[in-house]
């Protein structure tokens, strides 16, 4: 397995690739193993002098203390058994970069404990840890986006990286931000990051062909996520087998999307709650959303596939949003333009313990969401919810920040869908704990749908199942209540048309539709057992 292993990061990374070069134990270069006595120029001095033909540098067992460290071409960073290298509770040891490359994140200066920008055949392996001992540094960021505390790591228009099997903890900032880079795999790490703000797990933002798997990640703001804050989109990027723990969102895609995603697949996630619960510093101790999907500033989300994910304890399961927040990455830049958010499945989903606020998939006026599918779901809702909050308006709310809570207790305790075309639910399956009156789902303006083999959780304390307004040109068939309501679908207002009702079970409905004032309605009912 051994030989196997070696070769297939050969074979990836090519025959430079630095972990077949010359070791460089970092004692040697006057390093000591003393977290009170600062070793970065002996570190930095091991890693230039790799650079120079290609190897590794090592850390041995023991506790080693370093400011920023500039990681270079054909270097591989080791951490042997039992190390920590520890990063600096003082600013003044982190170079204040400026790096070549515009973004969002890289208009002024940056700070990092490990750093490389244009360099490539670069990684960070091995059993040892990297402590960034964020707690010391205090939070000052002015209103704008440049962070003033350092970031774990920070790899910026690099190529052929590989992280493996090391333990993150604790960063200033970010954990581990990857800019604009390719060829990038991430595999067999722990992250734990609970010490400041802006404490996310993995940022991959702009990046082609990544591949991530096998992490466990437990972190105070985003587990997983995915952004674009340049005009570089992020494509290609495949993650798999991963243990997710957040108090905010677990698997995300946005909020930063200039550019946006195409192609990302995502398997075997489990997603719970974070471990850590003594000090929040942002989110719930549930989580805010596992799975969340936005594009805010203009760019265009295409082709996201999600499968096989377990969530415990979320507030808000699954969020989709598209908005128009239009947040430009360069001083001088205006976005007119609203970005796009379609072809997106999601599928074989079980889900324990979520919140009452209900998962929401909706676009802006003018501007829906496209191409949804959601299939082989199952989702177990807290409940609780009021009558008030059937008939509440929701408000578009088009430059907002773009978040699972940020239309509060939804109208129904399931899905609402507003602003959407062309979606499809099969197989799924919702329910409360406790008794709620909302219905089950909530359709606005939802146009070219079908919801097939649904089964909706209701009490008689339900107006009804599905509430919808605004839509046309859906079916539903072959779905099935369970418990007592008093509707299988009301339709409110007159804009409603061309529904079709083929082949549902409703015995314990009281009535299948209530048109209400809509006219001209078109409905076909066929094969409905009452």
């Amino acid at each position: 397995m051994i030989i196997f292993n070696s070769l297939f990061t050969l074979i990836i990374f090519g025959c430079a690739f630095p972990g077949f070069g010359k070791n460089h134990d970092i004692t040697e270069f006057g390093a000591v193993a003393d977290s009170t006595v600062l070793s970065t120029r002996a570190i930095q001095a091991a890693i230039d002098a790799c650079s120079k033909e290609g190897g590794t540098v090592i850390i041995p067992a023991g506790n080693f203390l370093s400011g920023t460290l500039m990681l270079k071409s054909n270097v591989t960073l080791q951490l042997s058994r039992g190390a920590t290298l520890y990063g600096s509770r003082h600013l003044e040891d982190y170079v204040p970069n400026i790096p070549e490359y515009v973004a969002l994140r890289t208009r002024g200066k940056t700070k990092q404990l490990i750093f490389a920008e244009n360099q490539q055949n670069i990684a960070i392996v091995g059993e040892g840890e990297i402590n960034g001992q964020g707690r010391f540094f205090a939070d000052k960021t002015a209103k704008g986006v440049q962070y003033d505390r350092p970031h774990l790591i920070q790899f910026i228009h690099c190529s052929k990286i590989l992280i493996e099997n090391v333990s993150l903890k604790n960063s200033g900032c970010w954990m581990e931000h990857y800019l604009a880079c390719d060829d990038l795999q991430i595999r067999g790490i722990k992250v734990y990051n609970h010490s400041n703000k802006n404490n996310d797990g993995i940022d991959i933002d702009g990046c082609h062909r990544v591949t991530i798997s096998d992490v466990n990640v437990d972190s105070d703001d985003d587990a997983l996520c995915i952004k674009s804050t340049s005009d570089r989109a992020s494509e290609n990027v495949a993650v798999s087998n991963c243990l997710l723990s957040s108090h905010c969102n677990a698997f995300k895609l946005g909020t930063e999307s200039n550019a946006g995603f195409k192609n990302i697949a995502a398997t075997n996630l489990a997603i719970k709650p974070s471990s850590h619960t003594d000090q929040l510093i942002y989110g719930h101790n549930e989580g805010s959303s596992g799975i969340a999907l936005e594009v805010a500033d203009g760019g265009t989300l295409d082709g996201v596939v999600i499968s096989n994910v377990t969530i415990q304890g979320t507030w808000t399961p699954i969020f989709i949003r598209l908005d128009n927040r239009a947040r430009p990455y360069r001083d001088d830049q205006v976005i007119h333009n609203v970005g796009h958010l379609k072809n997106v499945s999601i599928s074989n989903v079980i889900v324990t313990g979520a919140g009452n606020l209900g998962c929401s998939i909706t676009g802006i006026p003018g501007y829906p969401v496209e191409n949804i599918s959601l299939s082989n779901i199952s989702i177990s809702f807290d409940g609780g919810g009021t009558k008030d909050l059937v008939h509440r308006e929701i408000p578009e709310k088009e430059k907002d920040y773009p978040e699972a809570e940020m239309f509060g207790q939804l109208p129904s305790y399931g899905f609402y869908l507003r602003h959407a075309r062309n979606i499809h639910f099969t197989n799924v399956q919702v329910s409360t704990e406790s008794k709620d009156p909302r219905p089950a789902l909530c359709l606005s303006d939802v146009t070219d749908g079908s919801f097939n083999n649904l089964q909706l959780g209701s009490t008689p304390e339900n107006e009804c199942s599905i509430l919808m307004e605004k839509s046309n040109n859906l079916s539903f068939s072959g779905n099935c209540i369970s418990g007592q309501t008093n509707c299988f679908l009301q339709l409110l207002g007159k804009e409603n048309k061309q529904i079709s009702l083929l082949n549902n079970v409703l015995t314990n409905a009281t009535t299948i539709c209530q048109p209400g004032e809509t006219s001209k309605l078109e409905i076909h009912e066929s094969g409905n057992i009452r």
